[in-house]
């Protein structure tokens, strides 16, 4: 007799619980990981996995803030991070000068 493999069910990104933890923001212009030239003017943002082009809304729970972003580089490659964000989305999400916030986000496409 075989022992039964326990699968786990996928569950569609659109469909999971929202992520929170720290973010921080850059502001660099060279190439993203989506070959990308890196624009601190536009809303987008770096996750490890996220698909290119995923929109996610980040929402900073300490002012009620929010923005939606759209994924086009990897990122963040500090631990405890879970999100990068440009600075014009650090902007709308009043974080500019502590450089690092506690956020929540969760993909809206």
């Amino acid at each position: 007799m075989t022992a039964a493999a326990t699968l786990t069910p996928v569950v569609p990104a659109s469909a999971a619980e929202p992520s929170c933890g720290r973010a921080s923001w850059y502001a660099l212009t060279s190439r993203t990981a989506s070959g990308e030239r890196m624009d601190p003017s536009k809303l987008t943002a770096a996750h490890p996995r996220l698909r290119f082009g995923t929109k996610v809304e980040v929402v900073n729970p300490r002012n009620g803030k929010s923005v939606v972003v759209r994924i086009n580089d990897r990122g963040p490659f500090v631990k405890g991070r879970i999100i990068d964000v440009s600075k014009a989305a650090a902007s709308h999400l009043g974080m500019i000068k502590s450089g690092v916030a506690k956020v929540c986000y969760h993909v809206v496409s």
